[in-house]
């Protein structure tokens, strides 16, 4: 009986050792998540978790929001192929923005210009179509999803169509970008 009470308490303290660790490490994670939830409000690098979808997301969210439109675009790109569809959405809202946003930049009067600046917004429209594809509940890319429908010319030809619409109108500056 002696032997099996000295067991119990070998068991008891063994389980109470581990269970001290794990709720030690429990506490680490949780200020280590909360260091890294603060760090992505405030625009700068995670110390932790620096590889994770969510540090490198945030990374090309303030790349955009800095104007490192092509920086933002690469990582935004790569990191497709590693999020969930849900994820993807959000990743094709960023872009959509970030092309809007590079297309309403150098909008002008010069036809080159205003080919390109056609070519980005189209390209945001894809990429608001896709999001949408992806989660039908994102509301902020089917807003800027019909922002964008109201800025093309339903003739995507440079300069005056037979319709008059004058090409890229500039008017409808959508809300919501990054």
């Amino acid at each position: 009986m002696a032997l099996s009470a000295q067991r119990l308490s070998v068991i008891l303290l063994v389980t109470a050792i581990v269970s001290a660790a794990g709720a030690a490490w429990q506490i680490n994670r949780i200020r280590q998540i909360a260091d890294f939830n603060h760090a992505v409000r405030s625009g700068k690098s995670p110390q932790t978790d620096t590889q994770s979808l969510q540090a490198q997301f945030s990374a090309a969210y303030w790349l955009a929001k800095s104007g490192r439109y092509q920086d933002a675009t690469l990582l935004f790109l790569q990191l497709l192929e590693k999020a969930d569809p849900s994820t993807q959405a959000r990743i094709q809202y960023n872009l959509g923005n970030i092309f809007l946003l590079r297309g309403l930049a150098i909008n002008g009067r010069d036809l080159t210009v205003r080919d390109e600046a056609i070519y980005l917004v189209t390209q945001a429209k894809t990429a608001y179509m896709q999001a949408l594809r992806l989660d039908p509940d994102l509301w902020e890319a089917r807003h800027n999803l019909d922002r964008v429908l109201g800025m093309l010319p339903e003739d995507p030809t440079p300069g005056v169509s037979d319709s008059g619409n004058p090409g890229l109108i500039m008017g409808n500056i959508p809300v919501g970008l990054p």
